[in-house]
């Protein structure tokens, strides 16, 4: 495995064969995919930290969807990657889709965990209101409401070890770069999925209060021939709440795509 520098963001390149390209959501880092990693032999994998998460450093400008996903694409024609299967989560599955739909001859396939379509008006506000309370309270407060609010009431209760890392990405992000990706998915619109051609795999949890089922329904339906599989007690983060049948939905999936 390699750490690089990709313009305006840090990855973690590993393997060899098809490219895929992971992208994480807010409060994430390239870590949330560190449970599929075994699950994606036979493949270059690289993911992607956001501006102002983890490795990679904020903007000078303040965070846009677009901003993100230029950023994103520049990365990948950076890293020499022609076309790429995309799996992304939460936030990074939105940005996944404009990728879809804006440069497709990059696209692959598209693997969406938890993936939003756009927030709600009261998500938006919810948004601008975690963003303030990351800048003025810093991140315990958004750890504590996030891991009671989004991993489901199994996962808090048998499987420490999810907790803790959901609990660790969020406490290692940067204060002001958390808020400002709040601010940009609450500013965010729906990618246009007329235009997205790629095979598509959405997968969330019964228990995901951000991509509930009728979201994640709602989306393959606008996306022509997409798959949906909703996961038993699980809640947002699924690629670390259930990662033997994330790996196995995930990997069963790019060999056929």
């Amino acid at each position: 495995m390699t750490t690089v520098s990709l313009g305006r963001l840090v990855a973690e390149v590993s393997g060899e064969g098809p490219a895929v390209v992971m992208v994480h959501g807010l409060g994430g880092t390239s870590n949330v995919f560190q449970p599929q990693m075994d699950a994606l032999s036979g493949f270059r994998v690289l993911r992607l930290d956001l501006p102002g998460s983890a490795r990679s450093p904020k903007l000078f400008e303040p965070l846009t969807l677009a901003g993100l996903t230029q950023a994103t694409v520049s990365a990948v024609k950076l890293a020499g990657v022609e076309r790429a299967h995309f799996v992304g989560h939460s936030l990074g599955g939105l940005i996944c889709q404009h990728v879809a739909a804006n440069s497709p001859d990059l696209v692959q396939s598209l693997s969406l965990f938890g993936a939003v379509v756009e927030p709600t008006d009261q998500a938006r506000e919810g948004l601008r209101a975690r963003a303030r309370v990351a800048r003025e309270q810093g991140l315990d407060a958004v750890a504590e409401a996030t891991i009671a609010a989004t991993l489901s009431g199994l996962t808090r209760s048998s499987s420490p070890l999810a907790v803790a890392l959901v609990r660790e990405l969020i406490m290692r992000q940067d204060p002001e770069g958390y808020a400002q990706g709040c601010e940009a998915l609450a500013k965010a619109d729906a990618a246009d999925h007329r235009l997205i051609g790629a095979r598509t795999l959405i997968v969330t949890g019964d228990e995901d209060p951000i991509a509930p089922p009728s979201v994640a329904r709602a989306l393959g339906e606008r996306i022509k021939g997409a798959s949906v599989v909703v996961l038993d007690r699980c809640g947002h983060w699924a690629t670390i709440e259930k990662p033997l049948e994330c790996n196995r939905r995930l990997a069963d999936f790019l060999r056929a795509a």
